[in-house]
């Protein structure tokens, strides 16, 4: 039985405590956070501090759920008492600070998507992708929008907070070339948020392959996040869902949220294994540097062409 320590108990928190108390061969021992959004499971302890958590409980899975500005430090913390660190995506805001340290190798991104159907052979296969189409549609009320979330500096924006799951896909499957070119426009209406309320872009690669993301969060429209590959010999994937949870498969038979982070944790190593040992769908912190450098880019070529008015 592996235990386990969750630090960070807010929206994306809750959802690890559901997953984990349900989990085969897991045991959740400790959640760390000092203003818990939810209250953990009954009969779980809450303490104020991740580094007493770590010194008190000694975890075999660290998984690590709070904003960018706390979570790489706390990651590579427990990775360096030798846990194996689940961490929630952005991890961080700049790329430099993803400057390879050697506990790294026992940290992986939560990105649970990349468990659905087909992800994982399509990963080993790694097909010749040509062109990489990322879509994002959802829609996210005020009341998303607060504390650390309110601020770019802290929280980012679409691409870190909801696009960077297809956007993160996309971008290991595309050869990992210098960016050529990048054209990008935003739409900020509501001011909710320092952040846009939709982002169109278009990044060329050296070798002339392309990345395109359409990413809104404040539409009516259907939720959908997926990503269509264009593939060198002419043939097109589309990885389908709210949240790509479809994969290659039939959207009517995916499996939901709690599956496919269950299927994450069973994937991830128990010791610092190589490599080339590990499950296809993890996501090594190690890679997670280049989509952080591309989502830089693109904002640093950002064309403002709304900001007018404000929605009702």
């Amino acid at each position: 039985m592996k235990r386990v320590l969750l630090i960070g108990s807010g929206e994306v928190g809750t959802k690890h405590a559901k997953a984990l108390m349900r989990a085969d061969g897991l045991e959740l021992v400790a959640v760390a956070d000092p203003a818990p959004a939810v209250a953990p499971p009954a009969g779980v302890p809450l303490l104020e501090g991740w580094g007493g958590a770590l010194s008190r409980f000694g975890p075999d899975l660290v998984v690590v759920a709070t904003p960018p500005g706390t979570a790489l430090n706390a990651a590579r913390t427990a990775a360096r008492g030798g846990a194996t660190v689940l961490v929630e995506k952005p991890v961080t805001l700049d790329p430099a600070h993803l400057t390879p340290v050697a506990e790294d190798a026992r940290i992986f991104v939560a990105f649970q998507p990349h468990f659905a159907p087909g992800i994982a052979e399509l990963l080993r296969q790694r097909p010749t992708v040509r062109r990489a189409e990322v879509t994002l549609v959802c829609r996210r009320d005020r009341a998303y929008y607060r504390g650390w979330r309110t601020r770019y500096a802290t929280a980012g924006g679409i691409l870190h907070q909801q696009a960077i799951h297809g956007l993160a896909l996309a971008l290991r499957l595309l050869p990992a070339t210098a960016i050529a070119s990048c054209t990008t426009t935003v739409d900020r209406v509501r001011r909710w948020a320092e952040s846009e309320d939709r982002i169109t872009t278009m990044t060329t690669f050296a070798d002339d392959t392309v990345l395109t993301v359409d990413a809104q969060v404040d539409s009516d429209e259907e939720r959908r996040h997926e990503v269509t590959l264009h593939l060198d010999d002419g043939q097109r994937l589309h990885i389908r869902g709210r949240n790509l949870e479809a994969g290659l498969g039939d959207p009517s038979s995916a499996p939901g949220d709690l599956e496919l982070r269950q299927a994450m944790y069973r994937a991830l190593p128990s010791d610092g294994t190589s490599p080339a040992h590990h499950h296809s769908s993890l996501f090594p912190l190690s890679e997670l540097r280049r989509t952080l450098e591309v989502i830089d880019r693109v904002y640093r070529t950002t064309r403002t062409v709304s900001e007018a008015g404000t929605a009702a």
